[in-house]
């Protein structure tokens, strides 16, 4: 690196002080610490950019394929950019026999996008999930960490006005 602080590659801004900040002073630049390095960085930029990881394999001295088997091997880690707000919705037998595919579909055409997307304006992505835990209360949506029961298609739509 050069006396540059961060770069610009695309749509990705990396802030390579922040990310010293991140491997170094939280968690001293350990190898054996790389899943919580990665969950802080995705924390802090919404997904592990190429080049994040990168400059993670070069500071920490693992080899950039064992950082990207980590990442692709847990599903929460996301290797795209994301959306401000993440809707997720439960297809969960409970939620599903209370009309959960309505809500689902409601989302996916309001949006015009399919599930793993995220919309052009970077405002929402689109994720289905196994279960929320709420089975009593389907269906049911998460929006970042908001949770919402017994929805309707209509109500999904009213609730999705309400984020930026």
């Amino acid at each position: 690196m050069d006396d540059a602080t961060s770069e610009q590659s695309g749509q990705e801004e990396i802030d390579y002080v922040e990310l010293d900040d991140i491997i170094e002073k939280e968690f001293g630049s350990d190898k054996e610490n790389l899943i919580m390095i990665l969950q802080a960085i995705q924390q802090r930029y919404n997904y592990l950019s190429e080049g994040a990881l990168n400059y993670l394999s070069e500071k920490i001295g693992v080899p950039i394929s064992q950082i990207y088997g980590v990442a692709t091997f847990y599903a929460t880690f996301k290797l795209k950019p994301r959306g401000r707000n993440i809707i997720s919705i439960c297809r969960g037998t409970a939620c599903h026999v209370r009309g959960g595919q309505r809500v689902f579909e409601k989302v996916e055409n309001d949006l015009n996008i399919s599930d793993g997307e995220t919309t052009a304006d970077n405002r929402f992505t689109f994720e289905t999930v196994r279960c929320i835990g709420g089975c009593s209360l389907g269906p049911m949506a998460k929006i970042n960490d908001d949770m919402y029961g017994r929805l309707s298609s209509d109500r999904i739509e009213k609730i999705l006005d309400q984020y930026e």
